[in-house]
């Protein structure tokens, strides 16, 4: 491993360093992003419950309302992901949830179909950027052996957020026909809560280094870690020198995430956008329904704690292919029998939410290990938008094929979705376990 002529004197590197009470706080309001994501897109799902019959929505209508934050989210990654690897990480992760916050509000007093896809596209875009930036200055500052459970916790945020929005639009949405509006404005307190817990958030020692700005990056590195602790190099290049993303020899890497990636969403954003529709045409309707989806959130979370305590055990290959297997076969099993009695309904939802967790953290875990800082933002910014391509049409479809199809061969789609994910994760699924970022960036 290369190492900067500081480093060799140093007592230990960052990548080696004690886990401190600064990287539990940063993993915590890192979560913000990937929790209002949950947020988001769950609560859209209830919403809508009074929304379509207010608007006489059409089915179309209904999806582009639903996938209107996927969509804005591919735009925002894209744009996040260039923004912090130039600019840096600090400034973005400043500002983006502000945006959220006020665009939730905005919700509240919109009227007509345009407008509410117009704002929640913004509301996703603002999220989108929040992705590469807060899962970059998290991997950047993280020790090694902390690095996946850590990054992997952000999308256990993810599974927050969307148990939380079920259990509040289902409080909320009791107030009267006009309740989807204080539903969808709700975002806004989490949102305003992330921005407060965010203040004084230090740069990426990384990020700096790698701007030849290395004073600044050392002064940090000792503030977070101590006097004694040092950065390594990432790669055998000067940053900046791997230029463009797409001449930088790592589009095989950008081809395995965005195809796992999208893989695992698709099934999972279409339950959530419609989760309560879903349920019902399995026999399941209104609040129960609601309660159906918010148990089975709750199912996938403890499945993301699980995947987090298993993922330096069994390795990041390993348990992908596992979670793609068993996963991609109760979808099966629900396209086969759809009509089965309600227990065995449940259960087969609650076997796929247990064993999707290890595909769902993987999902920031990858490609923030596998790519080196000078590009790290753009190649997730990338990734997480790529994915959301294959997320905005699934959900766009979800209610199209309920309506013409029905519910077997929907959740037909969605198994054939998950084998294509078990595919590709066997075929070129790197293993990460236990490597520096030096190391795991390596070509």
């Amino acid at each position: 491993m290369d190492q900067p002529p500081h480093a060799r004197t140093a007592s230990f590197l960052v990548d080696d360093a004690p886990l401190l009470p600064f990287h539990k706080r940063l993993a915590l309001h890192a979560g913000g992003g990937p929790f209002l994501d949950g947020y988001v897109l769950s609560i859209i799902g209830i919403a809508t419950v009074q929304i379509t019959p207010q608007w006489g929505l059409s089915s179309a209508q209904q999806g582009l309302i639903a996938a209107s934050a996927t969509i804005g989210i591919f735009l925002g990654s894209l744009l996040g992901g260039r923004l912090t690897d130039r600019f840096g990480r600090r400034r973005l992760y400043a500002f983006d949830l502000t945006a959220v916050a006020v665009f939730s509000v905005a919700q509240f007093w919109v009227e007509g179909f345009w407008w509410l896809f117009l704002l929640r596209v913004l509301i996703g875009v603002a999220i989108g950027a929040d992705y590469p930036v807060a899962a970059s200055l998290l991997t950047e500052f993280t020790p090694k052996k902390y690095r996946g459970p850590f990054i992997g916790s952000l999308t256990v945020m993810w599974f927050l957020g969307a148990a939380s929005a079920y259990l509040v639009g289902d409080l909320v949405s009791g107030l009267g026909d006009q309740g989807w509006r204080w539903v969808l404005a709700s975002a806004a307190v989490p949102a305003a809560l992330a921005v407060l817990a965010r203040a004084g958030t230090p740069e990426s020692p990384r990020w700096l280094a790698g701007k030849g700005r290395v004073a600044e990056a050392e002064a940090i590195v000792t503030k977070v870690f101590g006097p004694h602790a040092a950065l390594e190099i990432e790669s055998g290049r000067s940053a900046g020198a791997i230029g463009p993303l797409r001449k930088s020899g790592y589009l095989g890497r950008i081809a395995f995430v965005t195809t796992f990636w999208t893989a695992s969403v698709v099934p999972l954003f279409a339950v959530y956008a419609f989760g309560p529709r879903i349920l019902a045409g399995l026999g399941l309707d209104g609040r129960v329904a609601n309660m159906g989806s918010a148990a089975i959130t709750i199912l996938l979370l403890v499945s993301c704690v699980i995947a987090l305590t298993a993922i330096n055990k069994l390795g990041r290959r390993t348990l992908l292919i596992h979670s793609f297997a068993w996963s991609g076969l109760t979808l099966l099993l629900l396209g086969l029998f759809p009509g089965s009695p309600v227990p065995v309904i449940l259960c087969l939802f609650a076997t796929y939410a247990i064993f999707t967790g290890g595909a769902q953290v993987l999902q920031l875990v990858y490609p923030n290990e596998l790519f080196p800082t000078e590009i790290r933002g753009s190649a997730v910014g990338l990734a997480s938008s790529l994915s959301r391509v294959g997320g905005a049409i699934g959900t766009y479809m979800v209610p199209i094929a309920l309506d013409r199809w029905g519910i077997g061969p929907t959740m037909l789609g969605a198994a054939a979705i998950a084998v294509i994910g078990l595919a590709v994760s066997a075929a070129w699924a790197p293993e990460t376990r236990g490597k520096s970022l030096a190391d795991s960036t390596r070509l």
